[in-house]
């Protein structure tokens, strides 16, 4: 029998696409979103792509009078409500403490009011700071970290007490937390809020630490979306991606297909409760890589600028190990990195994108967080 699921932040990029997941598995679908116009535009409008199907509530998770008539005869909660992004988080933190962390906190006294069966919350990869590597006698480094003064000196790579470049490899679960921005701070407190609320009440919880999301439906005009989601608006605007650092940066590229398909199977599979998990496809990729990717399905002869420059916060490798979710929630990537940008550039087309990026750019640089 289908469940009465809550999704906040639920008519974003990945939200949307999970009500889609849940409708076709036969549940009731509510969504809780303040319909941000940095992400979905001016005019609060009941957005194209989000299944009309769906019970759309309008209203801030920060709003316990909103919360509470959210979560009416709901049996289930998704929580994704958050402000994301790396750079912006690192000069707008009251913004982000207040979305992140006292919005969760909102959402988890209403709960306790009224329990409900399961939540399952967003996380993310950006809590590892810098992923898992290995020297070169095999021994494993999970606390690596770039002095400022090497990334001054635009030596990109990460390096041991010695000076031994390290190789990355799979970040499991296990690898402790290193949170290089406000950003990674405010979803590691995410995470932790929801299973120690689910512990206390003894109501089940799982957090998905989510890679580097990408396909249809992400903002094209919000400059501290999802990568790709930038590389697109820039192309389509006939201007070159900004790549920092030198480009070979390593990240994990995840379709949302895959990741809404590891968010239904974390609600079905009760081996999941009280776990984090991470969601990714488990194949490292270049930037520079993925946005020379992203041009040639857009048929743009554009070459990506390598600006050599560094931005607080970032990190230089993180992709994951999912032996977890495969052994837990039966979870394999389906969608491969090429399969899903030519489902992404038959979206853009005919698409119109407000390329920010450089107003962006202008704002970290004014506070002296990029170099």
């Amino acid at each position: 029998m289908g469940k009465h699921i809550l999704i906040t932040g639920g008519a974003g990029f990945i939200g949307s696409h999970l009500a889609d997941e849940l409708l076709r598995s036969g549940h009731t679908v509510r969504v809780l979103d303040n319909l941000s116009s940095q992400v979905h535009g001016p005019g609060c409008r009941y957005p194209e792509y989000l299944d009309r199907a769906v019970e759309l509530i309008v209203g801030d998770v920060r709003d316990a009078g909103i919360t509470r008539r959210s979560l009416k005869d709901v049996d289930a909660v998704y929580h994704f409500a958050a402000v994301v992004g790396v750079g912006q988080s690192m000069y707008e933190m009251a913004k982000y403490a207040s979305v992140n962390c006292f919005g969760t906190a909102v959402l988890l006294e209403e709960i306790a009011r009224r329990p409900v069966e399961k939540i399952i919350v967003a996380s993310s990869m950006s809590i590892y700071g810098e992923g898992l590597y290995r020297d070169s006698s095999g021994g494993l480094h999970e606390d690596a970290d770039r002095p400022i003064e090497q990334l001054r000196a635009a030596c990109w790579e990460v390096r041991n007490g010695a000076g031994e470049t390290l190789v990355p490899v799979p970040t499991p679960e296990t690898k402790k937390a290193c949170l290089a921005s406000v950003y990674a701070l405010t979803k590691y407190d995410q995470e932790r809020m929801c299973l120690m609320f689910g512990r206390a009440y003894g109501i089940p919880a799982v957090a998905l630490r989510f890679f580097n999301a990408f396909g249809t439906r992400q903002s094209l005009s919000n400059p501290y979306t999802g990568v790709l989601a930038i590389f697109a608006a820039r192309y389509l605007n006939n201007n070159a991606p900004l790549i920092f650092e030198d480009g070979k940066q390593q990240r994990d590229f995840v379709n949302v297909h895959d990741v809404v398909r590891a968010c239904r199977l974390a609600l079905e599979k009760p081996q999941a409760n009280g776990l984090v998990i991470n969601v990714g496809s488990g194949q490292p990729h270049t930037v520079c890589e993925v946005a020379e990717a992203m041009g040639h399905v857009l048929g743009k002869r554009i070459a990506p600028e390598i600006t050599g420059m560094y931005r607080a916060g970032d990190i230089r490798h993180c992709y994951a190990d999912i032996t977890l979710a495969q052994k837990v929630l039966g979870y394999t990537p389906r969608v491969s990195l090429e399969r899903g940008l030519a489902e992404l550039a038959s979206w853009l087309e005919g698409r119109i994108a407000q390329d920010r990026v450089a107003e962006a750019r202008a704002e970290l640089a004014a506070r002296g967080l990029t170099a």
